[in-house]
């Protein structure tokens, strides 16, 4: 990896995020969901793996966003269906400790 895009990559991906959290505390959650999800993060860090290593490593990620998508999806649900019952923290614990442990099982299954 090159270090000296590091900054470069650091600052786009700061960018994307600042701009979901403005746009998500505003009261504009759908927006923010859709810039938070649009293909530009899929797309820059598609860009970037491609740039430092090439097709075979731009595939595999594609390939573990696809294998993983069920668990993230899991946790996102855990998330909405438990905030309003328990609290954020408890809620954000489980949905990560779900998407962990789902995460480990389907790494699991495909290695």
């Amino acid at each position: 990896m090159h270090a000296n895009f590091l900054l470069l990559y650091f600052i786009i991906g700061g960018i994307v995020v600042s701009t979901t959290i403005f746009i998500g505390s505003e009261g504009k959650g759908l927006l923010a969901a859709f810039i938070a999800l649009f293909p530009s993060v899929t797309f820059t860090t598609f860009l970037i793996i491609y740039l430092e290593s090439g097709m075979s490593a731009t595939l595999s990620y594609a390939k573990g966003l696809a294998f993983l998508t069920p668990a993230w999806i899991l946790y996102l649900f855990v998330f909405i269906y438990f905030l309003p019952k328990i609290g954020f923290a408890e809620a954000m614990a489980l949905g990560v400790s779900l998407y962990v442990i789902s995460s480990l099982i389907i790494i699991r299954i495909i290695e």
